[in-house]
């Protein structure tokens, strides 16, 4: 899927990157490139003084996360990818304006969820099937890890896209991405324990969710 010519700002350069979802930091002749043996900061000070490949490497190293954090998000490849080369587009070109505050890891996580929020938020959940669903957790189970055991359940995917956008941005970087309260707080732009409110409140709608799907199959 490579990047179009027109999605950049006029008179910006493009980077000659393609977004794949196998990285790989080797060269043509099979060497590894100098750039893969530098950390992210010297990566972003690299491709903001005109060394335009080092964006390559960043896209490399960081793309399998965020893919699956957007994929998270949809659940379809397709829109996955779209959504993996939207984040780093906009990475980018709002590049001058990480200032490594937080690792680029996080930063990238931020902008993958206000991407993917207001994808989601632009058109309908789709409908999906519930007869595979697991079943809810006994009383006593830890949601946490009931959650991660059964996060492929049809019926658990369904009730995650009816939670409110920051409970469900929160539960999925905290289950699905296992960032700390800290990390998250920093990819939402939020305080620690609003994070914390979040989660114990999107672990409970979704108890609440699963358990009134459970009724009504009854």
């Amino acid at each position: 899927m490579s990047t179009r010519a027109d999605a950049w700002p006029a008179g910006g350069m493009q980077p000659d990157w393609t977004l794949i979802v196998a990285p790989s930091t080797e060269d043509e002749a099979g060497r590894e490139s100098p750039l893969a043996s530098l950390d992210d900061g010297s990566l972003v000070d690299a491709c903001l003084g005109g060394r335009i490949e080092a964006f390559d490497v960043i896209v490399e190293r960081h793309q399998r996360a965020v893919y699956q954090l957007c994929f998270r998000f949809v659940r379809r490849h397709e829109d996955a990818a779209d959504l993996t080369q939207e984040v780093f587009l906009r990475a980018y070109r709002g590049l001058r304006r990480f200032r490594g505050d937080a690792a680029l890891g996080t930063w990238l996580h931020r902008i993958g969820v206000n991407v993917c929020l207001n994808h989601v938020s632009a058109r309908r959940a789709p409908e999906t099937a519930l007869d595979d669903a697991p079943q809810i957790a006994a009383a006593g189970d830890d949601p946490a890890s009931s959650l991660a055991k059964t996060e492929q359940g049809a019926r658990v995917r369904a009730a995650v896209a009816r939670l409110p956008r920051k409970q469900r941005a929160t539960l999925i970087l905290r289950i699905y991405q296992d960032l700390s309260h800290k990390e998250i707080a920093s990819a939402l732009g939020t305080t620690v324990g609003a994070v914390k409110a979040n989660f114990f409140h999107a672990l409970g709608n979704l108890k609440r969710l699963l358990a009134e799907e459970a009724v009504g199959k009854s």
